[in-house]
């Protein structure tokens, strides 16, 4: 080095050491800006260099093995907001800007904490959670062999802890799923009370594989405790259904009439659990938004009618499995609907209480059982007070017979003189009297009180009758009080009747008299027209009808065929027009099964072949 250059270093290094404290000051701060990356990189050329010329280096530039190395470490794994924070300072500091750096280096991962505050580590692993309780059956030893690459695929980089974490085991892949799922979907408290173990645990698994399944398969122990310990199980389900408020809607409103021709509904939230077969039987409860669902593959769900519940809209309430029972048809009992029938294709039937949690298994009509193959067919009056079952044919007739629903105690005997025995039957609004269609296309007007037919009429045009129901007020009270009456045929036609038309008028009071009461009583005697006309004829079905439904308040009637897909339309009463705004060729119905409305006849319900249950509103 020449000795010029020699003497200009040693003079820099003094101007530098005889600089007082305001000088260094000032020479850092105008230095950052202008003068640190020419003057310092002339200046500290030199090879040799004191101790204060070093300190100054390293101050400004910092340790030059590894500044690139350590330039980004605390933003990236430090997952405090302090340490960026920090980090962004000192950068600002020391005048080391950020524009050539990826885009990528530029985020933090918040790992640390997951939502609502909770540390995703210490989120409850499912499998760890029932290790002890309920250890897998097997596990798979492949599951260690494998390895999934999380940011391959852009919906699994979400699993990921840190930016760089990438491949990982079978076993780390499914641990990591669970946690994200329990961050999405957390496990309620009707869930963790239920995996504590407890008496009430213990509870519902006795009744569910005694009470629900064959008696003849159950000790009587069992019976006993499940007896003793159902009003305990029950007491969350009669507890939701006494308390209204927890009920959006549960109130009954005033409703306005609706317009003929076109309907204002509205596709909602569907039903989420579905059925394994067939929806066999649809119910609304009678005065909360609970809706009762069964099919043949033997399970009963109770859902609440609420399509802003979260997380789950529509939540379930209840599930039941009936063992050995294919489930065709349930029903809520009167207007308090605190008990549920339900039976199948077998020779018995079951009554739940859901007050006590009771559940009471009737196998036998006294004098009656061998009338009945199966006592799937039953209907419940509207009072609640009876309970009506079609029993087999007899001499080319047919038999329904009446139990008290209190008692399950027989009571009385309807007889229909037809061919081919009883198609379908229908309580009386008021709950005094039945009317019953026959195969042949007959129809029985059979009243409580006398315990007699007291008319017959025919359905016009019908070589085959399939459905029946009743439906509207302000019938004629010798029939109950029912204006409509809707019979459908293995044509696809479907006759409606105005029941008002088809009183033909009344006789002289008659007295009659019988062993049971204690005097004469007068009846008036009821005469009908043996063939009266349809107030309409709806043809637009090509295939045999299977369901014909009436709303609560009278305004509107559905009827479907589940031979064919989409086989649905909805009329519109008194007017009896048929709605041309719905359904249409997108509505999902599939094969419909059943149908029904709620209460206050906002919803409409169709379950189809598929086991799902669509839902409708009609707004007003």
């Amino acid at each position: 080095m020449s000795s010029r250059h020699q003497e200009a270093s040693n003079s820099s290094s003094e101007s530098f050491r005889g600089l007082d404290d305001e000088d260094n000051v000032s020479v850092d701060m105008q230095s950052e800006d202008d003068h640190v990356d020419v003057k310092l990189d002339t200046a500290l050329s030199s090879d040799e260099k004191d101790s204060d010329e070093e300190d100054l280096e390293r101050f400004v530039l910092g340790d030059k093995a590894s500044f690139r190395d350590q330039l980004f470490r605390d933003d990236l794994l430090d997952a405090d907001s302090t340490a960026l924070v920090k980090g962004g300072q000192d950068a600002e500091q020391t005048g080391t800007g950020k524009e050539g750096i990826d885009d990528a280096a530029l985020f933090m991962l918040d790992t640390g904490k997951a939502a609502g505050g909770e540390a995703l580590d210490q989120l409850p692993n499912a499998g760890e959670a029932g290790e002890e309780r309920d250890a897998p059956a097997w596990e798979d030893s492949d599951d260690e062999r494998l390895t999934i690459s999380l940011a391959s695929a852009t919906r699994l980089r979400k699993l990921r802890t840190t930016e760089t974490d990438d491949l990982v085991s079978g076993t780390e892949y499914a641990r990591r799923l669970r946690q994200q799922y329990l961050r999405l979907y957390p496990l309620p408290e009707w869930a963790k009370d239920g995996t504590e173990g407890g008496k009430h645990t213990k509870s519902r698994r006795r009744r569910s594989s005694a009470a629900y399944g064959d008696s003849s398969d159950a000790s009587e122990e069992d019976s006993d405790e499940d007896e003793d310990e159902a009003p305990d199980s029950a007491a969350p389900l009669e507890s939701f259904l006494r308390d209204a408020n927890s009920f959006n809607g549960a109130g009954a409103r005033k409703r306005r009439k609706l317009r003929p021709e076109t309907i204002d509904i509205q596709r909602t939230r569907d039903i989420p659990d579905s059925h394994k077969a067939p929806v066999s039987s649809l119910t609304f409860h009678p005065r909360h938004p609970i809706l009762l669902s069964s099919s043949t593959s033997s399970i009963m769900y109770l859902h609440q009618f609420d399509p802003a519940a979260h997380p789950t809209p529509n939540p379930s309430l209840a599930s039941v499995q009936v063992k050995q029972t294919d489930l065709r048809r349930t029903a809520f009992v009167g207007q308090a609907g605190d008990e549920i029938i339900f039976a199948g294709r077998r020779r018995y039937f079951h009554s739940w209480n859901l007050s006590t949690g009771i559940v009471r298994r009737i196998s036998q009509i006294q004098g009656h059982q061998k009338e009945h193959r199966t006592m799937e067919h039953f209907r419940l009056s509207p009072c609640g007070r009876y309970m009506a079952l079609a029993a087999s044919s007899r001499k080319g007739g047919g038999l329904v017979n009446i139990l008290n629903v209190s008692t399950m105690q027989w009571i009385a005997q309807a007889r229909l003189n037809g061919r081919h025995g009883v198609a379908d039957f229908a309580w009386w609004r008021s709950g005094d009297g039945l009317t019953i269609a026959g195969r042949d296309g007959q129809v029985t007007e059979w009243s409580m009180l006398t315990k007699r037919t007291i008319g017959v009429w025919r359905d016009e045009g019908s070589i085959g009758g399939t459905v029946l129901a009743l439906g509207g007020r302000n019938g004629p009270a010798a029939l109950g009080g029912d204006r409509w009456v809707a019979v459908g045929s293995t044509s696809g036609i479907l006759n409606i009747y105005d029941r008002n038309n088809m009183v033909a008028g009344a006789s002289s009071m008659a007295k009659e008299s019988g062993e049971e009461s204690s005097g004469d009583k007068e009846e008036e005697k009821t005469e009908l027209q043996k063939l009266p006309e349809p107030t309409r004829v709806f043809e637009q079905l090509t295939t045999p009808i299977t369901v014909v439904t009436f709303s609560p308040g009278g305004q509107l009637m559905a009827f479907g065929s589940q031979h064919k897909k989409d086989a649905l339309r909805l009329v519109h009463l008194p007017s009896c027009t048929v709605y041309r705004n719905w359904p249409t060729e997108q509505t999902p119905l599939g094969r419909v099964t059943t149908v029904a409305f709620s209460a206050q006849s906002e919803v409409l319900a169709v379950g189809n072949d598929a086991g799902k249950i669509r839902m409708w509103e009609i707004r007003d």
